[in-house]
């Protein structure tokens, strides 16, 4: 029986194989098992267990000796998540290894740890994604440097740019989410050895080398103090995802916006045998794109659950780290769909050029109002070509006139050179849209 959005046949085609794979109870029964043994490995190094006893607990940490559905009755019964597995784990031992498992440290510090190494395999998969976005929308940038769209601000015609110029926005804003994600999952999911309220005193004064060593040997960084309580660190790193999720949602929204049919200036990837409607034949929803949203959506409100559990209770509060047990492998499996959805609508994207220069020009010129105020500021003053021009655009919008007629027929155009022209070609306007393309986009 599967229960829950991953796994059900409705909804786990939304979500990234690499990433369940990575957050499966046998792969995070694994990383359990391999923080145990970088644990006894780097105490047996620094002479704080025995030589001996550190191969064999090492031999046993593996997953597949395990029954997961003995575990789960196993953690029922004793309602608590890791000593039914510790159990297990001394009986492959067997004496006298099995007392020197889990040597001075505590449940928090192996879940911890654990997790750091599966979301520092999730960031890889998510970084290599967004470096995959970056080229796709440096290529569209690129190819459609002077591909003519009218810019919008509050959902109404602006001024003429470029479709490159507003596929560059999305690759900068992607580019920073790249860089922020880099520059901190390093500090953020740490290896954590303090034992039950982060001391080392079960441990002694080797302590922080065994922590040290041990965090060396799962390729991560030491906690160096590592409180229980705290999680700012991890807290730091799964904003970031939050605010790639909203870059995401941005982009998405766009397409939605630009697929519409009064618009359709541009429309994701269709194959034959995708279906918009069961009753209305002819939709090609942009169903990528509300699938994108609906992740990032899904994604917040685990952000808040994530920043909700920066408030423990003294030096150890379950209360706080079950939220973050339950919500880290969403997170991570969450990030990499994003990633890899997004990947996927920009890759496939279809930019109709027609669509974009009709849609230009549906205001009769008004588009374009601002270059003609500055080509009259000089003759009459800003605050003057602004009210001549509003008086016209009025006038355009009322009686349908275009607005190039209705400027020269203001009375105040009297007060312009008789060879004054007012040129409104979007073209001529677009601002520094090409060039930016051509700085920013390689």
């Amino acid at each position: 029986m599967t229960i829950g959005m991953f796994e059900s046949f409705v909804t786990r085609h939304w979500f990234s194989p690499t990433a369940k794979q990575i957050w499966s109870d046998e792969q995070t029964l694994q990383a359990w098992l391999d923080v145990e043994a970088a644990l006894a490995l780097a105490q047996a190094d620094l002479g704080v267990i025995p030589m001996d006893a550190a191969p064999q607990i090492a031999e046993a940490c593996d997953a597949s000796r395990f029954d997961p559905d003995q575990l789960s009755r196993d953690i029922e019964y004793a309602q608590h998540p890791f000593v039914p597995v510790l159990k297990h784990l001394e009986k492959l031992c067997g004496d006298p290894a099995a007392g020197y498992i889990h040597w001075g440290a505590t449940t928090q510090n192996i879940f911890d740890s654990a997790s750091a190494l599966q979301m520092r395999r999730t960031h890889h998969h998510v970084v290599a994604k967004l470096a995959h976005v970056e080229k796709v929308l440096s290529a569209l940038a690129v190819e459609h440097r002077d591909t003519l769209q009218a810019g919008r601000t509050h959902g109404q015609h602006a001024l003429p740019m470029t479709f490159g110029f507003k596929a560059l926005g999305w690759l900068e804003e992607i580019r920073r989410d790249h860089q922020r994600l880099i520059a901190r999952i390093e500090e953020s999911f740490v290896a954590n050895l303090g034992g039950a309220i982060g001391t080392f005193a079960a441990i002694g004064d080797k302590g922080r080398a065994v922590e040290a060593e041990m965090a060396n040997r799962l390729g991560l960084l030491a906690a160096g103090l590592p409180m229980r309580s705290s999680f700012d660190r991890g807290a730091d790193y799964i904003n970031s995802l939050g605010l790639l999720a909203g870059t995401a949602e941005r982009i998405a929204r766009d397409v939605v916006f630009m697929q519409r049919t009064e618009i359709g200036e541009l429309e994701e990837a269709f194959h034959m045998g995708k279906v918009g409607s069961s009753t209305m034949a002819q939709k090609r929803n942009p169903s990528t794109a509300l699938m994108l949203i609906s992740l990032c959506r899904l994604m917040q409100s685990r952000v808040t659950l994530a920043m909700g559990s920066m408030v423990r209770m003294d030096e150890g509060d379950s209360s706080a780290t079950n939220i973050t047990d339950v919500a880290l492998p969403e997170i991570g499996i969450l990030a990499a769909s994003i990633a890899e959805t997004l990947d996927r609508l920009l890759d496939g994207l279809v930019v109709h050029k027609h669509k974009m220069a009709a849609n230009l020009g549906l205001t009769n010129g008004l588009i374009v109002s601002e270059a003609a105020m500055m080509q009259m500021s000089d003759q009459i003053g800003r605050h003057h070509a602004h009210e001549l021009l509003y008086d016209a655009a009025q006038r355009t919008v009322h009686e349908g006139i275009p607005f190039l007629e209705a400027i020269r027929q203001h009375e105040m155009m009297s007060h312009l050179p008789a060879e004054q022209a007012i040129n409104l070609d979007p073209a001529a306007y677009t601002g520094a849209s090409g060039t930016l393309v051509d700085d920013l986009a390689g």
